[in-house]
């Protein structure tokens, strides 16, 4: 295993969010006043004088905002095709000529067809720099943050990763020195913290950038369907093989796999994969072929893998052949440092979905956040600021209008202990001191109280008890075999 320690610390750039608009107008003064808008606010900004070349323009990039003229008759049927095809994309329709102080009727009534057909807003011409102005601040919030790492292609984001904690910047300095090589990695970390973000980064870095870059949830699949998911299978392998299918590990040749949540794996998989690692070949499902490929290995699990090898349900020697390179990637509740930068990160990205603009964070919000745990780390706390700015009202982002919110977010002391202390839920040695009750027992009637409740909805009461399906139906046929479940 190679061991490298993080001997500088970078510099931490504070960059804005770079949306991305487009400009339908053949109107050359009213163009040229928002491109110098967006310009000045480092927003990106394609022009279109015609249908045509606007269509061209939605099919080959993702837009945050269009502006829009009525002209020349075409405006309203490009609106209908927009609409139809990205419904939450806001459109602001500009009025084809300019009018007196007073709007005429059929500028009014215009302007009554384009909110009705879908538009956030209708301006009338002269355009306002004021109003505009105060329209991008709405929909296309543009406050700095801190992105210790960030690619974008053809003005689209690939990846952000936001913050400037000394724990997210050690763990992104070493995902940038052992890019360039083509040792695997392990990155582990809870659900939520970023991993995937990490190994985005570590292709994206690395001499194998240009090749594909696959990735493959092993919790989300099925033991049958993982051998074949990855592998490939020739046709008539088993029943409704109809063709010859290409697997995870062929699609990334000359490039990167990302196995996510390699620990849910079953043993028998891990031998046949420890096999395909040493050797860079295999053997489709069905079929006798030897495929050679030529892969980098990058791993992520949520779980401590050595407790894992210790207990049986990892293998050891895949273990030491995944983790050529281990990243660790702190809880949120040990980077509160990152808390400011992620919630107006997320401000930005989420605010024109509430059609709402923000200015100020609530520091009684803020305090809330800085003390609470955070569980589900940043993929909660994205939920936390989308829901507050959905429900909430006003330029200052707070928890004043959900209020449901400061219940859940109330930490609980058993919560903040640190994870490395807690006991492992599935060890039968660990006593609660509640009258020798031991944990294996606790989670059973977690998992059989709450498979009552689901009525016996699997994936539904995974959800519920944070575990996968696969983790799932382990426990479910676990507890077939002691007899305490019959059916479910």
């Amino acid at each position: 295993m190679i061991k490298t320690e993080i001997d500088t610390i970078s510099h931490v750039s504070e960059k804005r969010e770079r949306a991305n608009v487009l400009i339908v107008d053949n109107d050359s003064a009213s163009a040229r006043l928002i491109l110098e808008i967006l310009a000045r606010k480092g927003i990106y900004a394609n022009l279109a004088c015609d249908k045509k070349t606007a269509v061209d323009f939605l099919g080959k990039g993702d837009y945050d905002l269009v502006f829009l003229s009525t002209q020349p008759q075409t405006g309203f049927e490009l609106l209908k095709d927009i609409k139809a095809n990205s419904p939450e994309l806001p459109v602001i329709m500009l009025s084809d000529t300019p009018c007196r102080e007073i709007p005429d009727q059929q500028s009014l009534e215009t302007a009554v067809k384009a909110v009705k057909a879908g538009c956030c807003d209708f301006l009338i011409k002269p355009l306002v720099r004021e109003k505009i102005e105060h329209l991008l601040e709405t929909f296309l919030p543009n406050h700095s943050v801190s992105v210790l790492d960030c690619t974008q292609q053809n003005s689209s984001t690939i990846y952000n990763i936001v913050g400037r904690s000394a724990k997210l910047l050690q763990a992104v300095n070493l995902a940038k020195r052992i890019a360039p090589s083509a040792a695997p990695v392990l990155i582990s970390g809870e659900s939520g913290t970023g991993k995937e973000l990490i190994s985005c980064l570590i292709h994206r870095q690395s001499k194998r950038a240009q090749g594909p870059y696959v990735r493959v949830n092993c919790a989300a699949l099925s033991d049958s369907l993982l051998e074949s998911e990855l592998f490939g299978h020739e046709k008539g392998a088993f029943t409704g093989a109809y063709t010859q299918h290409k697997g995870r590990f062929e699609m990334a040749h000359g490039g990167t796999l990302l196995l996510d949540e390699i620990s849910e794996t079953p043993l028998r998989f891990q031998a046949k994969l420890l096999r395909v690692l040493e050797q860079q070949d295999f053997e489709r499902v069905g079929g006798n072929e030897n495929v050679k490929v030529d892969v980098r290995i990058i791993s992520t699990t949520n779980k401590n893998l050595l407790q894992e090898v210790a207990q049986d349900r990892f293998r050891k020697d895949l273990y030491y052949r995944l983790s050529g390179i281990r990243l660790i990637i702190s809880p949120l509740r040990e980077r509160t440092s990152d808390l400011m930068d992620l919630v107006w990160h997320f401000v930005n990205l989420y605010a024109r979905q509430g059609n709402r603009r923000i200015t100020a964070l609530d520091p009684v919000m803020m305090d809330i956040f800085a003390n609470y745990p955070w569980p589900g780390n940043v993929r909660q706390l994205r939920n936390v600021v989308l829901t507050s700015l959905l429900l909430g009202a006003g330029e200052t982002l707070s928890l004043a209008d959900v209020s449901w919110l400061f219940d859940e977010l109330e930490p609980r002391p058993q919560q903040t202990q640190d994870s490395t202390t807690q006991c492992d839920i599935r060890s039968t040695k660990c006593d609660l001191g509640l009258g020798g009750v031991s944990l294996e027992q606790v989670e059973r009637k977690a998992i059989l109280d709450t498979l009552r409740q689901t009525s016996g909805n699997q994936s539904k009461a995974a959800k519920v008890l944070g575990i996968s399906d696969r983790t799932l139906r382990g426990k479910i046929r676990q507890y077939r075999n002691q007899g305490v479940l019959q059916s479910v």
